[in-house]
């Protein structure tokens, strides 16, 4: 798992028009990214719709996942649930496939306080020996897991990272400075990722590489190598892929982006609708000024 460095691409979920998932271009999107160079794969987060999904559909796209993976990328699987019964019991069913590791994200909606937090974690680690990686978005979740309590669970043995989407430089950077050496630091929003990797994150897991999986891995590939000049070029000619991205709530503009690209069919499951036709003006614009292809 120390192979989780660089890019992590959040894969997306796509679609038919009946509203089923569409597996075959799952498999293409996976060899697409696999082709491009990212370092590791992660279904069921923000990105990949995974609230919308059920039991059997994650474990048949854990399957293809792993299947196209063959070991040469790691396969992370999000636990998504709002409390520490329906944690353990997603952990429980992944750990019936040949997955890498879990990305636990806070219990939402729920908002426990830090030591709830610290006892929610902890009690998912002991039910599994698969390593986890913690997933921190309180903009989606409505709770914070701070640096403190970050730094405690690090020193669970299987507790070996961190994904951190809060936006807050300060408590990432203090995770980084005070985090065992080995614990991974993983930016959670694609604009922080230069920011967070020259600070002494390890990679990014990335909506946008859906997209643009080459400049993703590329950029990360660079700052890895610690080579902040040319990383920085890079950043600053993809930033207004990251810009339009936020536009709306995430994935409807990657999907949009996707679309434009003849990668997917636009389609999400509701509440989500696609985007907006300016939204997919400027992201189509963006799309063609950066040359990106399918």
């Amino acid at each position: 798992m120390k192979l989780l460095k660089g890019c992590g691409t959040a894969l997306i979920t796509p679609f038919n028009k009946d509203g089923s998932i569409d597996y075959l271009v799952f498999r293409k999107l996976v060899k697409r990214q696999i082709h491009n160079g990212v370092n590791f794969l992660v279904l069921f987060g923000t990105t990949g719709e995974a609230a919308s999904l059920d039991d059997n559909e994650k474990m048949r796209l854990l399957e293809v996942t792993i299947d196209e993976g063959d070991g040469k990328v790691p396969v992370i699987g999000g636990v998504i649930a709002n409390t520490t019964v329906g944690a353990i019991k997603t952990v429980k069913l992944f750990q019936k496939t040949a997955i890498d590791g879990l990305l636990v994200i806070t219990p939402y909606y729920n908002q426990p306080m830090q030591n709830g937090l610290y006892n929610h974690f902890k009690a998912v680690a002991l039910t599994t020996d698969k390593s986890i990686i913690l997933y921190n978005l309180p903009s989606n979740t409505g709770v914070n897991l701070n640096s403190e309590t970050c730094l405690r669970l690090a020193e669970i043995r299987n507790i070996i990272g961190v994904k951190d989407g809060s936006g807050d430089y300060r408590q990432v950077s203090e995770i980084i400075r005070c985090a065992p050496r080995d614990f991974i630091v993983l930016s959670g929003r694609d604009n922080e990722t230069l920011s967070l990797m020259a600070t002494g994150a390890q990679g990014v897991i990335s909506g946008i590489a859906n997209i643009a999986p080459k400049e993703i891995s590329t950029l990360t590939k660079t700052l890895l190598q610690n080579n902040i000049i040319a990383a920085r070029k890079i950043h600053h000619r993809i930033s207004p892929l990251f810009t339009a991205c936020s536009l709306e709530t995430t994935p409807i503009v990657v999907k949009a982006g996707m679309c434009k690209m003849g990668l997917i069919e636009n389609i999400l499951r509701p509440p989500l609708y696609p985007a907006a036709r300016k939204t997919t003006g400027i992201i189509d614009k963006v799309i063609k000024e950066l040359g990106l292809r399918k």
